[in-house]
């Protein structure tokens, strides 16, 4: 072209770096229009125009949407206001780092499920990463869990973190906090305290099974499994009570005239 100051798009994008596309893209988002004509009709870009998109690639690079480039930055009058949206900006690309970092400690914490499940289980690796998501640390109990307790969980409360499955959690801690501490202080399984925990934690059963019986089994293998994958402060007091649990459930059946055998595994 004759006069240097002024370009075709093809030759902007060459200068700029970057494709036609992008530039007829920001012509029909109103956001760079070629600011000339050539004697023919064709329409040229000027070196303001190229200051402008120097602009805008390089405040595209801060993280900031097209959108927010024309209607507000360019808006912008004073140090103080762009200051003020740089700041802003600066908060929300924290916020994308830490959830970006989240995000990798979910890959490698499913990594290690994966292999450890060692089978393909979408079922699962979909919970473990809602669990993850809502860094819900309690995930631990979901991969221990047998299929059909998993399917039971689906079933009866929905997804794996409701707020009735974080209820039934929290009184499961709660209740093992209770045992611990009576246990300690060699309460005898006839006591009252001990057949009033014995109440709380077979209605806990009932309230977690819905009254199905034939789940005991899985509850059973899944309290077995306490040596391998549980969280080790949990699995070190369950532990510690078991034996004193299965005592004051006893005691407490013997107490209200009631009898109970474990079924079969279905």
């Amino acid at each position: 072209m004759e006069n240097k100051n002024l370009f075709t798009v093809g030759e902007l994008a060459k200068q700029m770096d970057v494709t036609v596309r992008t530039l007829q893209y920001y012509d029909q988002q109103n956001l760079l229009k070629p600011s000339h004509k050539s004697e023919g009709g064709r329409r040229l870009y000027s070196k303001k125009d190229m200051v402008k998109l120097h602009q805008i690639l390089s405040l595209k690079h801060l993280g900031f949407s097209l959108e927010e480039i024309k209607t507000k930055l360019f808006a912008l009058e004073t140090p103080h206001e762009v200051s003020q949206i740089l700041w802003e900006q600066r908060q929300m690309i924290e916020t994308q780092i830490l959830d970006l970092k989240n995000s990798l400690e979910a890959i490698d914490a499913l990594r290690e499920e994966v292999i450890a499940i060692d089978k393909v289980d979408f079922s699962k690796y979909a919970d473990i990463i809602y669990l993850l998501k809502n860094q819900n640390k309690n995930y631990w109990v979901l991969k221990k869990f047998s299929p059909r307790l998993e399917n039971h969980v689906r079933e009866r409360f929905g997804n794996p973190l409701t707020s009735q499955t974080n209820n039934l959690y929290d009184l499961y801690l709660s209740i093992l906090d209770e045992a611990v501490a009576l246990y300690d202080q060699n309460a005898a399984p006839e006591s009252m305290q001990s057949l009033a925990l014995a109440q709380k934690w077979w209605q806990l059963i009932q309230d977690f099974t819905g009254g199905d019986m034939t789940l005991l089994p899985d509850l059973m293998a899944f309290n077995d499994s306490r040596d391998s994958g549980w969280d080790s402060e949990i699995s070190q007091k369950q532990t510690l009570i078991n034996d004193f649990l299965g005592l004051i459930i006893s005691a407490y059946f013997k107490q209200n005239g009631l009898s109970f055998s474990v079924p079969k595994e279905v």
